[in-house]
């Protein structure tokens, strides 16, 4: 039999790796529109001005998703209540459109 203070160790560890998975996925879609800015500004869609506001826009992005995922205890733990809540619900954020509004 676990004990509650193992128990709640292991929530925690299974918290921390449930954040983290999820920042690195984040990250990952992040950078997939960095990518698929560079390629526009490769065809000629954008030019170099466009570009450097989507790569602001994604060192803004991953700002606001780093301060959700990192840190200790409780933020962890709350950041961890939040995705359950979100996948039980079918809701994601999407940090590229979080700070989008804040441009507009």
């Amino acid at each position: 039999m676990v004990s509650s203070q193992g128990r709640s160790r292991q929530q925690r560890r299974a918290d921390r790796e449930a954040v983290r998975a999820y920042h690195e996925a984040q990250l990952e879609l992040l950078l997939e529109r960095v990518r698929e800015g560079f390629a526009r500004y490769d065809e000629g869609a954008i030019d170099a001005f466009g570009l450097d506001d989507l790569i602001h826009r994604y060192k803004r992005a991953t700002q606001k998703l780093w301060s959700a995922c990192v840190g200790g205890g409780s933020q962890v733990e709350s950041m961890a209540r939040m995705l359950e809540w979100q996948r039980v619900e079918g809701e994601e954020t999407d940090w590229w459109e979080l700070v989008a509004r804040r441009d507009r």
